[in-house]
């Protein structure tokens, strides 16, 4: 059995990150999300164990000190984190994981030495940004341009991801999205059983 695939996506708030790769993984056979803990309470209609892994703020940092996040940051005054043996299970059971997390969160990842394939998604602009922002309605003021100086803070960081794709429509995203998958899955590096035993057929013909 191949090794999973570990994929991260990032995107700044707002971008529909979240939508995306819920859509894309109810697509991709063999794909899943990475379930992250987090040390906020769950928001409405969130549920402990399906959404998030709600653990309390001790917990989270006993976790953290004991190295058990394969990367953890603070997002707008809530702690977050991928679990480095959940993550390392699922790969090693031949699952490919998506992990939605930030852009501080993905070079923490790279850090580590982890081998992942990086996709940052763009809004159409940073004006329909700030609208999709606005028509949230849960956001003061305030809180939408804390948003909108982080977005321009992670879209400088874009280019080290090793794909950029827009989110302008979701159903053309999400192909696009499949389409990585697709080709990440095909590369020579990570043939899986039934390709290197074909492969090996041919190898084994005389004449």
């Amino acid at each position: 059995m191949r090794r999973g695939l570990l994929f991260i996506v990032s995107a700044p708030s707002g971008t529909g990150k979240t939508t995306l790769v819920e859509r894309l993984v109810r697509e991709m056979p063999g794909l899943m999300r990475s379930r992250s803990y987090t040390s906020r309470p769950p928001r409405p209609g969130e549920q402990d164990g399906v959404d998030y892994n709600f653990i309390d703020a001790e917990r989270f940092a006993s976790m953290d000190a004991a190295g058990g996040f394969l990367e953890c940051a603070e997002v707008f005054g809530q702690r977050y984190g991928t679990g480095a043996a959940d993550t390392e299970q699922l790969l090693q059971a031949g699952r490919d994981v998506v992990l939605v997390i930030d852009v501080q969160g993905a070079q923490r990842v790279s850090e580590r030495g982890v081998e992942a394939v990086s996709i940052f998604v763009l809004p159409p602009s940073y004006r329909e940004l700030e609208q999709r922002l606005d028509r949230r309605g849960s956001a003061d003021p305030a809180e939408v341009r804390r948003r909108l100086a982080a977005a321009r803070r992670e879209v400088a960081d874009s280019s080290r991801y090793d794909y950029l794709i827009v989110n302008d429509d979701i159903d053309r995203c999400v192909a696009r999205l499949r389409c990585i998958v697709v080709a990440e899955r095909s590369r020579t590096a990570v043939a899986d059983d039934t390709v290197a035993g074909i492969v090996a057929a041919f190898g084994a013909r005389n004449g």
